[in-house]
């Protein structure tokens, strides 16, 4: 995938002209949320909710908005959004711009789900599931467009699942403003497409131009993956990847590789599949391109990663150490004197 600056100089160019994507040469870590120069038109508003990469393996889950005075909704059906996936890439690029050709009366926003951040909530005790990460990015990205000001009359929300409950809830939180909540809400409303493309064209971006924070500054690991080993992609396997296959070496300053075909990141997509094989680090995993509570990459790890073993499992006196409320640092593994570790009721 080249050199670092390579990659970035590669981002920089993918990700021209999106304004959703602010520093397209720095990895995607953390979950952050962009949005356009609030209209200036008379309302009260109209708002779209609708959502890109809810379902794949890899990248991040992006929400869209838009949203445009009630007004302006004839001129909006005019425009030609639509849903995202029946657009051609350029056609969706041509509409983002559309998007922002018409800053008094034409608005959007997006709130960026790193796949580190969903991961994360996925694993957490309680776990935070997608269907909660994804209310909390529709309320707040409301919420955020009601304090710049806007008042809105009305939100189309695209939502999978029981809607009707969804509609309840969204309408409990913001009374005062009417919702619609449906399936398929990107092919019924226009201002729902508008959301649409703007959630689609962000993730694209950041998908195409991904950089791994894995491949940051060099690090002296030899003596970490010193006898491990990825086994690289077949012949064929190479050559259904039109050629551009790397293997998950340690390069010339210790910099990493990775499959430069990633596909949509949907676990039935061949190229995703073989990008899923070829990167598993059997120590350490995935890098953080991929979404590890998925289903998909639990069973590879199972299967091909070095297990773990915990010292401290079946020591019923270390678990009875931590229940009891006496006794604590009695019987406790040799680890925890070396380290000198206690309990934090004792201290």
């Amino acid at each position: 995938m080249g050199s670092p600056q390579e990659r970035a100089e590669t981002a920089e160019a993918q990700a021209l002209g999106i304004p959703s994507i602010a520093d397209p040469s720095v990895p995607l870590t953390d979950s952050y949320t962009y949005h356009s120069p609030t209209p200036t038109g008379a309302g009260p508003y109209i708002m779209g909710v609708d959502e890109a990469g809810r379902g794949p393996v890899l990248g991040p889950m992006v929400y869209g908005v838009a949203y445009c005075p009630e007004a302006y909704k004839e001129q909006l059906d005019g425009l030609g959004f639509a849903d995202s996936k029946t657009l051609t890439a350029q056609v969706r690029a041509n509409l983002l711009e559309t998007l922002g050709s018409d800053p008094a009366n034409l608005g959007w926003s997006v709130r960026v789900l790193s796949p580190k951040c969903i991961s994360a909530g996925m694993l957490r005790r309680p776990p935070t599931n997608l269907n909660q990460q994804a209310q909390n990015a529709t309320v707040l990205l409301i919420r955020e467009v009601l304090a710049r000001g806007l008042q809105l009359s009305h939100v189309y929300v695209d939502a999978l699942g029981k809607t009707s409950t969804y509609e309840a809830y969204l309408s409990s939180l913001f009374p005062g403003i009417g919702f619609t909540v449906e399936t398929k809400a990107d092919q019924t409303f226009k201002i729902v497409g508008a959301a649409s493309v703007a959630a689609k064209v962000t993730r694209d971006a950041w998908i195409e131009g991904w950089l791994y924070e894995e491949d940051g500054p060099p690090v002296d690991c030899a003596a970490v993956t010193s006898g491990l080993s990825k086994e690289p992609l077949s012949a064929e396997e190479d050559v259904k990847m039109g050629g551009e296959a790397e293997t998950q070496t340690e390069g010339s300053q210790g910099e990493r590789k990775w499959i430069k075909k990633t596909g949509s990141g949907y676990p039935s997509d061949p190229s995703t599949q073989a990008w899923i094989r070829s990167s598993l680090e059997p120590t350490f995993g995935y890098p953080s391109f991929a979404r590890f509570s998925w289903a998909t990459i639990k069973v590879v790890l199972e299967k091909d990663a070095h297990a773990v073993e915990w010292i401290d499992d079946g020591q019923a006196s270390m678990m009875h150490a931590f229940v009891n409320p006496t006794g604590r640092d009695k019987d406790r593994c040799a680890v925890t004197k070396d380290l000198h570790l206690r309990s934090v009721a004792t201290l």
